[in-house]
C-alpha cells in the first residue's frame, strides 16, 4: 500500500477498539500506510487518558464497546468541548451502523470520517488522505487557534465562508464556535443562521449513501439517494453517487440518464462530462459521446482531472463516424500525453489503440492489423486492466464488423472475458465494448457464466466438508484464467476454514503472489470518474510551518470582523 502523504512517517496514531482482532487489523493497516507510530487502547477511558496525555495526528475509534454505555461519539464530543483534541487531529469513527441521524451527528461534531464496517483498507486510506488534505488546506486557521489568536482565526474562517473557498462550510462551523468563544454572540448567531441556510444536512445524508455503497448495501444506498435527490434535485454529487450505484447494479441505461442530470447541473465539470461521454459510447450513443468527450478534452486535457481513456473512447466514436481528422487529433493528443506521462504502460497502450484505429481508417490494413495483433498478444499481461480489456474488445469488434479477420480472434475474446468478468457491472461493460460485433458480445456474456460455474464447482467441496480442495481448485482456476473473483473467493474460503487446512500458509503465499503480480490489472475501471469521491468536502495541521504562516498573517489580516454575508450563494 502506498504512503498516505510525504509527512505520514512522522505521524502518530491511536487506535481505540475493544475487539482485539479489529484493533490489530487497524493497527496493521495504519502501519502499512506509512504511519510512523501507532498506539492502542482497549477502552474509551484508556483512549481518553492517552489523548489527554499527548497529541496524536490520527485517532481511529470504534463507536460501540461491549459493557460500556458510552459511545465513541460521546468521547469525541467530550474532547471537543474540553479543548483536549486539537483540530489538527484526524478523528475517524468506525461503526457498523449507517443510520442518517448518526452521520448527521458526526457531521455536526466536526468528525473527519465516518467509516462503515465492513470496509476495505483502500477506503480507510482514501478517507485519511482526504482528511489530511483538509487539515493542510485549513492549516492557517488551526495554527491561529492553537496560538490563541482567536480573532485572526475567526476572520480567516469568515473570509473563506464569504468567498466560498475550499471547505468553506467546515471553516464556517469553526468560525462560529470561535465567535462564541470571543463573545461575539450576535455575529455568531448570524453565521449559524447562514450555515443552516447553506443546507449542510444533504451532505450528511449523502455521506450515509456513500457509506452504504462502500459496504455493498446498494439497495439501501438507492433508497437513501432517492429521498435525497427528490428533496435536492440540483445536488450534483448525489446524482454522481446514484450513477455509481446503478453501474454497480448493471443498470447502465439508468446510470446514463443519471449522469446526464449531474452534467446538466454542472455543464463544465470535466469528470462529469467524461462519465456521461464514456457511458454514452458504451450504450451506443456515439454522437453524444463525441460531443461530450470533445468538450472534456478542450476543457481539461492539461488538467489532473482529465482521464486519458476519454481520448481512446473519443477515437472509437470518430472511427465509427469516419471522422479521419478528428481521429488524427485524438492520436496526436495521446502521443503528447504518452510523452508527458513518461511512457506509463496504461497511457502507452491507449496511444497504440489510437494508432491502430488511425491505420485502419487510412486503409493501411497490413500495418493496422499488425498493431491490433500486437495489442492482443498482451491479453495476459499483468499491466492490462479492465479499461485496456474494453479497448481491446472494441478494437477486435471493429475489425469483425468491417469483415477483417485475424486468426484466433474468437479465442482472444473468450480469454479476455474469462479473465475480466469479475462482477455484473464489469461483465456488462465488457459485453457492451464488444457490441459492434454481436457474436463477440455473446462470447463475453458466456464467459461470465463460465467463471461462476468454476467458482460453484470448487465451492461444492467446501459445502461437503473439504475446504482445502475447494481452495486448491479455486486457485488452479484462478491461475489459469487470471480472474480476481476466483482469487478472492479462494482467499475468503481459506480465511473461513483456515484451521481445517494443513497447508494454509503455502496457499496463502500463492494467493498473495497472484494479487501482487496482477494487482494493477484488477483495479476497477475509472469510467472518467477521476480520483475525487462524490460528496467529499481539517482543521489546523499544527505544523511549525502553519504556525509561522499564521503569525505572518497578523500584519496582513484585519481582525475587525465583518458580519457574515447572506448564504444564498453556493
Amino acid at each position: 500500500m502506498m504512503m498516505l502523504d510525504r509527512d505520514i512517517d512522522s505521524a502518530c496514531a491511536l487506535v481505540i477498539d475493544g475487539n482485539p482482532t479489529s484493533r490489530s487489523i487497524l493497527t496493521s493497516q495504519l502501519r502499512d500506510m506509512g504511519v510512523g507510530q501507532v498506539a492502542q487502547a482497549t477502552r474509551l477511558s484508556d483512549g481518553r487518558n492517552k489523548l489527554e496525555a499527548r497529541r496524536y495526528d490520527i485517532v481511529v475509534c470504534e463507536q460501540t464497546f461491549p459493557g460500556d454505555d458510552q459511545k465513541g461519539q460521546e468521547l469525541l464530543d467530550d474532547l471537543r468541548r474540553s479543548n483536549l483534541l486539537p483540530y489538527s487531529t484526524v478523528f475517524v469513527m468506525v461503526t457498523g451502523e449507517a443510520r442518517y441521524e448518526h452521520v448527521a451527528e458526526a457531521a455536526e461534531s466536526a468528525l473527519d470520517c465516518y467509516l462503515l464496517k465492513p470496509y476495505a483498507a483502500s477506503t480507510l486510506s482514501d478517507r485519511l488522505q482526504q482528511a489530511r488534505h483538509r487539515k493542510r488546506v485549513l492549516g492557517q486557521i488551526f495554527a491561529a487557534v492553537e496560538s490563541d489568536q482567536f480573532e485572526l482565526a475567526a476572520k480567516l474562517c469568515l473570509d473563506r465562508f464569504a468567498t466560498r473557498g475550499e471547505y468553506w462550510l467546515y471553516a464556517a462551523r469553526i468560525g462560529a464556535e470561535l465567535l462564541l468563544r470571543i463573545g461575539r454572540h450576535e455575529m455568531a448567531t448570524k453565521l449559524y443562521t447562514a450555515i443552516i441556510e447553506a443546507k449542510a444536512v444533504p451532505w450528511a445524508k449523502l455521506g450515509v449513501a456513500r457509506a452504504q455503497v462502500d459496504a455493498g448495501r446498494l439497495e439501501s444506498a438507492r433508497r437513501t439517494l432517492d429521498e435525497l435527490t427528490a428533496a435536492e434535485p440540483d445536488y450534483a454529487d448525489a446524482w454522481d453517487v446514484m450513477g455509481r450505484v446503478q453501474i454497480e447494479q448493471g443498470q447502465f441505461e439508468e446510470a446514463l440518464e443519471t449522469y446526464r442530470k449531474a452534467a446538466a447541473i454542472t455543464p463544465n465539470s470535466i469528470p462529469r462530462l467524461q462519465k456521461q461521454g464514456m457511458l454514452a459510447y458504451y450504450m451506443g450513443q456515439t454522437a453524444e459521446a463525441d460531443k461530450l468527450l470533445d468538450r472534456a478534452t478542450l476543457l481539461g486535457i492539461s488538467s489532473k482531472m482529465f482521464d486519458q481513456q476519454s481520448l481512446v473512447v473519443l477515437a472509437f466514436a470518430r472511427f465509427q463516424a469516419k471522422d479521419g481528422k478528428g481521429l488524427q487529433r485524438c492520436r496526436e493528443n495521446l502521443d503528447f500525453l504518452a510523452e508527458r506521462e513518461e511512457a506509463t504502460p496504461r497511457v502507452q497502450r491507449f496511444r497504440r489503440v489510437a494508432v491502430a484505429l488511425d491505420h485502419l481508417m487510412a486503409k493501411r490494413l497490413s500495418v493496422g492489423l499488425e498493431a491490433v495483433q500486437d495489442l492482443a498478444a498482451e491479453r495476459d499481461d499483468p499491466t492490462l486492466d479492465v479499461e485496456g480489456a474494453c479497448n481491446l474488445l472494441s478494437l477486435l469488434a471493429e475489425l469483425a464488423a468491417g469483415e477483417l479477420k485475424l486468426d484466433g480472434m474468437e479465442s482472444w475474446v473468450d480469454r479476455i472475458g474469462v479473465r475480466f468478468s469479475t462482477s455484473r457491472a464489469v461483465s456488462e461493460l465488457l459485453t457492451r465494448s464488444a457490441a459492434r460485433h454481436p457474436p463477440f458480445a455473446d462470447i463475453v456474456t458466456q464467459t461470465h457464466a463460465k467463471v461462476l460455474a468454476m467458482s460453484e464447482e470448487a465451492m461444492n467441496h467446501a459445502l461437503e466438508g473439504d475446504p482445502a480442495t475447494a481452495v486448491r481448485k479455486l486457485l488452479v482456476h484462478a491461475e489459469a484464467t487470471l480472474n480476481v473473483k476466483l482469487v478472492d473467493t479462494a482467499k475468503l474460503t481459506l480465511q473461513r476454514h483456515r484451521v481445517k487446512i494443513e497447508d494454509a500458509d503455502a496457499l496463502d503465499e500463492r494467493i498473495a503472489a497472484m494479487r501482487e503480480r496482477y494487482a494493477a490489472s484488477w483495479a476497477a475501471p475509472r469510467l472518467g470518474q477521476g480520483t475525487r469521491a462524490a460528496g467529499g468536502v481539517t482543521l489546523r495541521d499544527g505544523s511549525p510551518a502553519a504556525q509561522t504562516m499564521a503569525r505572518e498573517s497578523i500584519a496582513a489580516v484585519r481582525t475587525d470582523l465583518p458580519a457574515p454575508a447572506d448564504a444564498a450563494a453556493t
